[in-house]
């Protein structure tokens, strides 16, 4: 469906999960994959939170390649609360979820050809929320608002958008009940949801959206909850 031959992307967070499925589907589709992650890959480690490093990985990409048409935003950030996340704790999740982001797409801004798509990963976080996330969920509403502010600067160039997952299970789970039926497409979703999505706003047939977040969470946050209705109970 996809041929991105000769295309040269970048996955942050791309050895485990979604961003992994990110990279086969891309090189499945005939492009090449640079992947940054903390966790072993075979193009470059290293953490992004860290300024140096990512001067570094782009400087490998561009001396590689010399350009690069699809950046994937993809490494989450680390998730903890009010009660017990620190100053530090809380900067780091900033830095890995927003501007790391931010940083690469300036730098590799002289080198997005015509055509040229950044697509985000953000989460339906950023705009529900469960107790104690807020590191996380910080760094997922920052890098939807980036997106549009990106789109704008970009414009004419290179096209920015953002998609924000639901319940996405990396183990391919199956699940069964109140876990899937909670979603009013029936189940819990998969990286391949995603990632065909990351695919599709990188390809021509998306040339008309920019600046757009995009929710794959099989309907949930469409879902209106009230209490005793349809047998939900927020408990006591």
């Amino acid at each position: 469906m996809f041929d991105f031959k000769n295309k040269i992307v970048v996955v942050t967070g791309g050895a485990r999960g979604i961003g992994k499925c990110i990279r086969e589907k891309f090189e499945q589709a005939g492009a090449t994959v640079c992947v940054i992650d903390l966790l072993q890959n075979d193009y470059f480690v290293g953490d992004l939170a860290d300024k140096a490093t990512l001067e570094k990985f782009a400087d490998k990409v561009i001396s590689d390649y010399g350009r690069v048409d699809f950046l994937i935003n993809n490494a989450a950030p680390k998730s903890c609360g009010i009660s017990s996340a620190s100053y530090e704790d809380f900067e780091y999740a900033l830095k890995v979820g927003v501007t790391a982001p931010f940083y690469l797409s300036k730098l590799f801004a002289p080198y997005f050809p015509s055509g040229a798509s950044i697509v985000n990963i953000s989460s339906s976080r950023d705009r529900m929320s469960q107790p104690e996330t807020e590191s996380y969920t910080a760094a997922k509403g920052g890098i939807a608002s980036l997106t549009h502010a990106l789109a704008v600067s970009f414009s004419g160039k290179v096209r920015v958008n953002s998609i924000s997952p639901g319940w996405i299970d990396n183990n391919y789970t199956v699940y069964e009940g109140a876990d899937a039926i909670q979603q009013p497409a029936g189940r819990v979703g998969n990286p391949p949801d995603i990632a065909n999505m990351v695919l599709y706003l990188c390809s021509d047939m998306a040339g008309f959206i920019t600046g757009e977040n995009i929710c794959i969470d099989g309907g949930m946050t469409r879902r209106m909850i009230y209490h005793g209705d349809f047998g939900w109970s927020l408990g006591e």
